[in-house]
């Protein structure tokens, strides 16, 4: 590619090639000569006509053949590419002030780096076409103001997770389905680089001593970096990508997760400041759904988020976001999610929400539910209703606390009101398969009903789950909560309409 786009731009070339091409074009007669060289290999081939399925194979092997000439090239011409960026990289490294690039905006910054790069690529005297001499500026911008070659991935919409397992393999899921795609970074250095720029901008770090970090994008997407030495095949960079639109109830009713009448449960739900604990398994979109059934809750209440990296995206005026701190280089410093649940109490507010349940805190949680903390919600990880409360009683006791198990479930079912079950299915949708409430104790049991379960069918011939909502018809237990909010007409209707 690039020598024959060398070509057209030296036009000297042209004329030598062709004047040298003199000759060859004054033994076209000898060519023809030649022409009835062909001609005993047809009679070969009509003399002995077993050989005809040989020869048709031989056409067939020659075509793919060519194929892998052309990949050759485009590889050889990819891997003079990266050359070009390096050394291009390298020499503006060397002219450039990173300190009064720092002062300017990024828009002169790409202006500045845009000039740069083309004066030293006339200066190098390389040869490059207009789209890749703009494509080797736009990656140079990334690697010094973005996050190098994945930036363009983090720019589409259609990307949930971006996987990186190690400098030369890259994979991402798009519509449940993982795909490789040809991204590589120029080596390992440059993959830490980034992952250190990530995470120092939250505050943390990751080196051979701190091998393992949690950290967040600017828009709240979930990063996770483990780098060498436990990571033996290079640094391993995951990325849980938000959607750039925040999404709603009603985006999850397009999308076929919930039904109308589920969607006006839920509301009533988030709004009478029952206690919910969003129940799933990874990747199952629980933080998503907790921000969907944040949308409506009462703007002038005053909400604290406890997370361990801050990925909630509130859309109320009076919200405070707190988030956990690792421990520093002497071990000192770490600050846990139940210490922010036990601060959160000291601060007045009207509902906590804890981005991930995952260990003794669930105890400082429930405890806040129960002193007048209505509507606190949180997730946990679990595959169904049932098993979301008996991860919780094992959560308290990692906590050292030596309570009989009665004790437990009363303070459960006490503090929690509704469970939600968000689950992906085998056709990688999501869909909220269960809305259930907590009734009360039956001896040492905590009672459970059902009020909505969504039911498989079948499935369609492109392999897509058949299903519908399904409500029990059972009369909820917070009825008179939702009278006392002025919502039990919009209660009712959601029942009659799905009964």
């Amino acid at each position: 590619m690039f020598g024959r786009r060398g070509t057209p731009q030296t036009g000297g070339a042209e004329p030598k090639a062709f004047g040298s091409g003199g000759t060859a074009q004054a033994k076209p007669q000898p060519a023809a000569k030649a022409e009835p060289a062909p001609a005993p290999v047809a009679k070969k081939a009509e003399a002995k006509p077993s050989t005809k399925p040989k020869s048709k194979p031989k056409k067939k092997e020659a075509q793919p053949a060519e194929e892998p000439v052309v990949d050759a090239k485009s590889k050889a011409e990819a891997a003079k590419l990266d050359e070009i960026k390096v050394n291009v990289f390298n020499d503006l490294m060397e002219a450039v002030d990173l300190a009064e690039l720092s002062a300017l905006t990024p828009e002169q910054v790409r202006e500045e780096i845009n000039d740069m790069v083309s004066e030293i690529i006339s200066m190098r005297g390389l040869v490059l076409g207009l789209t890749d001499q703009q494509q080797v500026i736009a990656d140079i911008c990334n690697d010094i103001l973005g996050l190098g070659p994945i930036e363009p991935l983090l720019a589409r919409d259609d990307i949930a997770d971006l996987m990186v397992n190690g400098p030369d393999v890259v994979y991402i899921e798009v519509d449940g389905k993982m795909e490789l795609t040809p991204i590589k970074f120029r080596d390992q250095a440059q993959l830490m680089n980034i992952c250190q720029r990530i995470v120092s901008a939250v505050g943390r770090r990751v080196d051979e001593s701190s091998p393992i970090c949690d950290a967040r994008l600017a828009d709240g997407s979930r990063v996770n970096v483990i780098a060498p030495p436990l990571a033996i095949d290079g640094t391993a960079l995951t990325i849980r990508k938000f959607k750039k639109d925040k999404l709603t109830l009603e985006n999850l009713l397009q999308f076929g997760s919930i039904s109308p009448e589920l969607k006006t449960l839920m509301e009533v739900v988030s709004h009478i400041r029952l206690n919910t604990l969003i129940s799933g398994g990874t990747g199952s979109g629980k933080t998503t759904l907790l921000n969907c059934m944040t949308g409506h809750i009462d703007p002038n209440e005053r909400i604290i988020t406890c997370e361990d990296s801050a990925e909630l995206q509130l859309q109320q005026p009076h919200v405070i976001r707190l988030e956990t701190r690792p421990p520093n280089l002497e071990g000192k410093g770490e600050v846990t999610m139940r210490d922010l649940v036990k601060n959160c109490l000291r601060m007045r507010p009207e509902r906590i929400i804890v981005g991930e349940v995952r260990g003794p805190e669930a105890f400082d949680l429930l405890q806040a539910m129960n002193t007048g903390h209505d509507g606190s919600m949180g997730t946990i990880h679990a595959n169904n209703p049932r098993e979301s409360i008996s991860r919780v009683e094992n959560m308290i006791m990692m906590g050292g606390y030596n309570l009989p198990s009665r004790a437990m479930r009363e303070q459960i079912s006490g503090a929690v009101n509704i469970i939600i079950q968000a689950s992906r299915l085998r056709d990688s949708s999501r869909k909220i398969t269960h809305l259930t409430e907590v009734v009360g104790m039956e001896g040492d049991i905590i009672t459970l009903q059902d009020l909505c379960v969504y039911e498989i069918e079948g499935e369609d011939s492109n392999g897509k789950i058949i299903g519908r909502h399904k409500f029990s018809g059972l009369r909820p237990t917070f009825w008179e909560k939702a009278k006392y909010y002025g919502l039990e007409s919009k209660l009712a209707e959601a029942l009659q309409f799905s009964s």
